[in-house]
């Protein structure tokens, strides 16, 4: 498949329905995204329903929604889709229910937690306690070297002392856009350096369980809430969670130029959108 140049204002037609992103769609760390706002009052005016689905595991969808409407988005809480979200069935499946969980993360994403099951707390609340798990939800929140450490320490201590390690990370994004260009680490990233210390001491050790883009959980939700709309676009800016993740869950798919640029050639046939988007412009 080659992806085909457009502008967003040519897909409302094609499309039921529509799903956006919200870093380096419709907001970035600096503010609004180009053309989001008025993307969103194309969608509202051609009568088509849309969600927010986001890897973001940082807000509750109220403080989401709020954060929207302070730069001109109008959303509605009850719109967005969060990694977070997905908290609650992992915890049921894997038995986790009243485990002890270090959560990197904010105030709301030990909200995300307590509300799945897990006797949540911060990295500053953990003294010399024990762990059954680590939930890595944001960069933000807490101390980030500090709270690195903590739950490094305290992860290689429950293995060295052979109990049961859950670690989950419902954010995979590695890294998010800060405006200008400018580009950060998240949650993913901060995974993948728990992953590789750990196993410096125990090589055997768990990986992370990844629940968000380009998981299919997270698509499954978005689209149960959308029965009416069979044909869904899915607009992101990365290729390996949200277009990776829309293609594999047999949705189309349009790549913003953000963090991911598209080139020919250059990458699996399994992340080539359907559309290319300068932006929502």
């Amino acid at each position: 498949m080659v992806p085909a140049p457009a502008r967003f204002s040519e897909l409302v037609e094609r499309y039921d329905g529509f799903l956006f992103d919200a870093y380096g769609v419709l907001v970035d760390a600096a503010g609004v995204c180009p053309g989001a706002i008025a993307a969103i009052d194309a969608v509202r005016a051609a009568g088509k329903p849309l969600r927010v689905v986001t890897n973001d595991a940082s807000r509750l969808p109220a403080a989401a929604a709020a954060r929207f409407a302070g730069v001109g988005l109008a959303i509605d809480a009850r719109e967005i889709v969060t990694s977070g979200q997905l908290l609650g069935a992992h915890v049921a499946a894997a038995g986790l229910a009243g485990a002890r969980a270090l959560v990197l993360g904010t105030d709301d994403a030990r909200a995300y937690a307590s509300q799945a099951g897990l006797a949540a707390f911060a990295p500053a609340a953990l003294g010399g306690g024990e762990v059954d798990a680590v939930v890595v939800c944001d960069d933000a929140g807490f101390a980030l070297l500090d709270g690195i450490n903590a739950a490094l320490t305290a992860a290689v201590r429950a293995l060295d002392q052979g109990r049961r390690l859950a670690l989950v990370c419902p954010n995979p994004d590695l890294v998010y856009p800060r405006g200008g260009g400018a580009l950060g680490f998240t949650a993913g990233a901060l995974a993948m350096i728990l992953e590789a210390g750990l196993r410096r001491s125990h090589p055997d050790a768990p990986g992370f369980v990844y629940l968000g883009k380009p998981a299919p959980a997270i698509f499954a939700l978005a689209r149960a809430g959308l029965p009416d709309a069979p044909r869904l676009l899915m607009i992101g800016d990365q290729l390996e969670t949200d277009i990776a993740g829309a293609r594999a869950a047999g949705l189309d798919a349009a790549l913003v130029t953000g963090v991911s640029r598209w080139r020919d050639r250059a990458a699996a046939p399994a992340l080539a959108p359907h559309w290319l988007l300068d932006s929502l412009a």
